[in-house]
């Protein structure tokens, strides 16, 4: 969820001409080292009419590819790339010969060396990518369409495909011609239209189930991903929520949609856009949550960051007591406006909380040793979480989703991986079914599914990193569920 999950999103144009610009033009590649594995990373460096650098970034492994820089600077011999959405930086040198630059990645509070070298734009792009088993192949035994649409205003131009059942196909299908209709609604980061990571498409393997079982399936390129126009960075979750209406008022214009049974499937930050999009309307006849929020994000964010922590080797003893610290540093970084004295009012957090812990919590948990690593951990803790002042983090920061559970009248499947160390499955899992039980909605089945992470992938160590370890893409289980239980509140 927070996430902007692992896939890198970046956003846009490069500064600075002379002849350091001149030189960057091109093709840069490096390989990410992340637990053991590298990452191929891609910038593609050009110059426009006004002699100003702009930037495009590939993470083919990632599915991320395509996606304009923003925020990046040159000085002298030196590269500064801001990626403020995700929370990263990458700061370059260039080598004598304008061949190579050597360098860091920087999330938040992690570095990682990440050097690039000046190859030949002609560099084939996908070659780290691999070919998942469930991705679905046609011939399809439904219809495929890629279909364009606008919101009200035309400031959006929306992609994305429907998937429709044939009649024909020799399987009970409810209403045939016109089918019960299912809008999926993508997680956190400028996803496309198959929610692709590290070449999984979980989306398009739901929609391949959904409608071989007698669904209709709309699945939309976020805003500047694929073929959807418009500014992503912008935006903010409501605003995501108005794009899923969009979807639903185009679904509406379809022969093949039976509009009375119109709902939304949302993974993710798509768990906390459905329930937003059904509290206030009438016309949504069900709600899946995949990986939802139960509970408030600055919550969810503290959980997050303890099993992210713990999947790295960290032992609970000692995250328990770094616990506190999480809370009170960002809530303080947040909301502090002086930035003259940010600095020292973190300081003090952070050693009222090591004079309370002790030196050995404080160097398993957060590395600092010494005054010279407080000051560099905790400058690079600022910078990072100021860098992400933007319109969706502030919205998101602040969010609570048991507002909107609490008004949702349709049914609702919750599901959760129980090894999912993103959006924790016991304490989000409660709070949704709080949520929809104090709001006297008594149609809803809320489950934790053994052994499965934040894709709802059969997970063994269960990281971040494994997501790309594995062919699996969905849970044929999970799929199994949600076609089965679609069925029982669509008779």
């Amino acid at each position: 969820m927070y996430m902007k999950r692992i896939c890198f999103v970046f956003i846009s144009c490069l500064l600075c001409a002379g002849a350091m610009a001149q030189s960057l033009t091109g093709t840069w590649q490096g390989n990410l080292a992340i637990r053991g594995r590298n990452i191929p990373i891609l910038f593609h460096i050009t110059k426009d009419a006004a002699n100003q650098l702009n930037a495009k970034f590939d993470s083919p492994r990632q599915g991320a590819l395509d996606l304009a820089c923003d925020g990046v600077s040159v000085v002298g011999d030196s590269l500064l790339i801001k990626m403020n959405i995700i929370n990263g930086r990458y700061a370059g040198k260039l080598s004598g010969d304008s061949r190579q630059l050597t360098g860091n990645w920087y999330q938040g509070v992690a570095i990682l060396p990440l050097n690039l070298a000046h190859i030949s734009d002609s560099l084939v792009r996908f070659s780290g990518e691999i070919k998942r088993s469930q991705t679905p192949k046609p011939p399809f035994p439904y219809k495929s369409e890629d279909v364009e649409y606008d919101n009200a205003d035309k400031s959006v131009h929306f992609g994305a495909t429907l998937t429709v059942p044939l009649p024909d196909s020799g399987v009970n299908y409810f209403r045939a011609p016109v089918y019960p209709t299912i809008v999926l609604i993508t997680g956190s980061g400028k996803q496309d239209r198959d929610e692709t990571i590290f070449d999984h498409k979980p989306f398009a393997v739901i929609a391949d189930h959904l409608s071989r079982n007698g669904f209709a399936v709309l699945r939309v390129d976020d805003r500047e991903a694929g073929k959807t126009t418009g500014s992503f960075n912008a935006c903010t979750t409501a605003d995501f929520a108005k794009d899923v209406e969009t979807a639903i008022a185009y679904l509406k214009t379809r022969k093949e949609v039976d509009t009375n049974y119109i709902g939304l499937l949302g993974h993710s930050e798509g768990g906390m856009i459905a329930p937003m999009v059904a509290a206030k309307r009438n016309d949504i006849k069900f709600i899946v949550l995949l990986a939802g929020p139960g509970v408030k994000t600055i919550d969810l964010m503290e959980q997050q960051t303890i099993d992210v922590m713990a999947s790295d080797g960290r032992t609970k003893e000692d995250l328990e007591k770094y616990r506190p610290l999480y809370k009170e540093l960002v809530t303080y970084i947040l909301t502090e406006n002086d930035s003259a004295k940010i600095f020292d009012g973190a300081s003090a957090i952070f050693k009222a909380w090591q004079k309370k812990v002790g030196d050995t919590v404080v160097k398993n948990t957060t590395g600092v040793t010494s005054a010279q690593t407080l000051s560099g951990y905790l400058k690079n803790y600022i910078q990072s979480l100021r860098s992400l002042s933007s319109p969706w983090f502030n919205y998101f920061m602040q969010f609570d989703p048991t507002v909107y559970l609490s008004q949702v009248k349709c049914p609702v499947l919750a599901l959760n991986g129980s090894r999912d160390i993103q959006v924790s499955s016991k304490a989000n899992l409660a709070g949704i079914e709080q949520a929809l039980k104090a709001g006297g909605n008594q149609h809803y089945i809320v489950k934790e599914m053994p052994g499965l992470n934040h894709l709802f992938q059969h997970c063994h160590k269960c990281t971040v990193a494994e997501y790309e370890e594995m062919d699996e893409t969905f849970s044929p289980e999970v799929l199994g569920i949600i076609s089965g239980w679609l069925k029982e509140n669509i008779k």
